[in-house]
């Protein structure tokens, strides 16, 4: 890997229009967007490269679970029909190959500064910029401060006794090495089940000499159907711009899919049967964004998708009692994150394979030499830790953010945050959150790249009017909170604890639920948002 471009570093001296956090999608799409107004820039990553999620996920099995095309960029068609996707879901190293291929195709990366975290940023009142202060001990200045840190970016280990005291090798998935991990031979131990973890199991399980799974929480989980992009089907896709844009515009939550307007109660038996086998076969989300409507709201409509996905899961493992354990019976179908996999449920057909459910058989004490739980000990020579991250808050708290009247923005959402449209929140002026708290959920990229469009609209209208400080109405942003309070309030995903409810158990204080996502459907989130636009920008303080 080529060195971090240290080359220029920003300084006291330095003075900015923008200081952008991160060079993810929301990174990326904001600097493009902000020099389109021919603004000076300057994006603080803490990676040596581009990609967000991408760069530092780079775990054995790391891919897309939405299609490549639909993930990818879209402000640019030349750009959409020039890059060739190799895979219907793409893999990590090709995703973070797509980052620089566009970092480099735009010329971004002169603005860019790599291996640079920013740790405090603070508003200057009366001059109306933010300071902005990075690991190193330099600061610069910028008239805005636009945070691009990603909902899903900051790692957290679980809270195990003698977590500190193991001694072989181990891993986090969103921290993944740069070099190659070897499993084979070796006893390895993965602990979680979601995303990540389903994905890094797959392939450890191909050449471990035995796998642990340690399973804190059963999922519901679906085939991801993957395969190569044919040439005629690439060809396809490129000339398919303007539909492919428009449709994931146009959608629920930014995917290709959409749900079926229809109730699940419209359908015969047999028929809905078949409808539930058609999705369950399709590729990617189809069962789960492309199902009923009523599937989330109605608790005996969503029995019925549970109990088919619960079927499938008793015919894919042969061991009655194993498949017991990775049947989910605590929630419903799509209140949690729906992961999607590759045989995951067969991998518990090999003899090499062992699944230990947390439920039944609680941790006691990670040791030097592996973990103690209620039913005996597990001899490990490496560990695998996919357990997630502080999700959609944990990556604006990190940084000390502190806006008018010292007030810190972790303080602020101490109790959930409180956003207009999940892009600013009341007492940090000219401060810009890219699929920040209280945006529309779903294809993360998509927010993003809509996110940076309105806050390019809100910089033009600013300099337009010759205005140097705008925040949001706090009487808008309660208003916003409490529409998207509402709309969880509505559905099944409200009465589950989990990253969509704000529920972190490996957090001290976030055991309860809050709402931390726009639920509403990202079609509503764009008409709030262009309204605000069209309107001239009312909910805002300005001056």
């Amino acid at each position: 890997m080529a060195a971090p471009d240290t080359s220029s570093r920003a300084s006291v001296a330095d003075n900015y229009d923008a200081v952008i956090i991160g060079a993810g999608a929301g990174g990326i799409s904001a600097l493009i967007h902000l020099r389109n107004l021919g603004l000076t820039c300057r994006l603080f990553e803490a990676g040596e490269g581009p990609g967000g999620a991408w760069y530092w996920n780079r775990y054995p099995g790391a891919r897309f679970d939405s299609e490549s095309y639909s993930y990818g960029f879209f402000f640019s068609p030349d750009l959409f029909r020039e890059w060739n996707w190799s895979e219907h879901f793409s893999g990590q190293p090709e995703t973070e190959a797509y980052f620089n291929y566009v970092v480099d195709r735009f010329d971004l990366r002169k603005d860019m500064q790599f291996a640079t975290r920013v740790s405090a940023a603070r508003f200057i009142e009366g001059e109306n910029v933010w300071e902005v202060a990075l690991a190193d001990g330099t600061t610069c200045r910028a008239r805005w401060l636009i945070a691009a840190v990603g909902p899903l970016t900051t790692p957290q280990l679980p809270r195990i006794a003698g977590i500190e005291s193991y001694a072989g090798e181990a891993y986090h998935t969103a921290r993944w090495p740069h070099h190659p991990v070897d499993f084979a031979g070796k006893r390895v131990g993965v602990i979680g089940t979601g995303a990540s973890g389903v994905q890094v199991i797959q392939e450890v399980a191909k050449t471990a000499r035995h796998l642990t799974v340690f399973q804190r929480t059963a999922n519901y989980m679906a085939p991801l159907k993957n395969g190569p992009v044919t040439p005629e089907e690439q060809t396809g896709i490129q000339s398919r711009y303007d539909e492919l844009k428009a449709r994931v515009s146009s959608t629920y939550a930014w995917f290709l899919h959409s749900p079926d307007p229809r109730s699940i109660f419209d359908l015969s038996d047999d028929d809905r049967e078949r409808f539930f086998e058609e999705r369950y076969n399709a590729r990617g989300m189809a069962i789960w964004q492309g199902n009923f409507r009523d599937i989330l709201t109605d608790r005996a409509a969503n029995d019925l998708i549970s109990d088919f996905i619960r079927r499938k899961i008793r015919e894919r493992v042969k061991d009655p009692q194993t498949a017991e354990k990775l049947v989910p019976k605590d929630h419903g179908f799509g209140t949690r994150r729906v992961p999607h996999e590759t045989n995951y449920f067969e991998v518990y057909n090999q003899p090499n394979v062992t699944l230990v459910d947390l439920k039944a058989t609680p941790f006691e004490v990670i040791a030097p030499d592996g973990i103690r739980t209620s039913e005996g000990f597990h001899e490990l020579d490496m560990l695998i830790y996919a357990t997630g991250f502080d999700a959609v808050t944990g990556a604006f708290e990190a940084i000390d953010i502190v806006g008018v009247d010292g007030r810190e923005l972790r303080a602020e959402w101490r109790d959930g945050p409180v956003t207009y449209l999940g892009l600013m929140t009341p007492g940090f002026p000219n401060f810009f959150m890219s699929a920040g708290p209280l945006s529309a959920q779903g294809n993360i990229p998509r927010t993003c790249e809509y996110n940076a469009v309105w806050v390019a609209e809100l910089v033009r209208y600013m300099n337009e009017n010759g205005l140097t400080y705008i925040e949001p109405d706090p009487a808008a942003a309660e208003q916003w909170t409490a529409h998207a309070r509402d709309v969880q309030s509505a559905l099944l995903v409200d009465e589950v604890d989990s990253w969509f409810t704000g529920v972190n158990a490996n957090r001290e204080g976030r055991l309860e639920r809050r709402v931390v996502q726009y639920r509403g459907g990202a079609y509503i989130y764009r008409e709030r948002s262009e309204a605000a636009i069209a309107n001239g920008f009312p909910e805002f303080i300005k001056k």
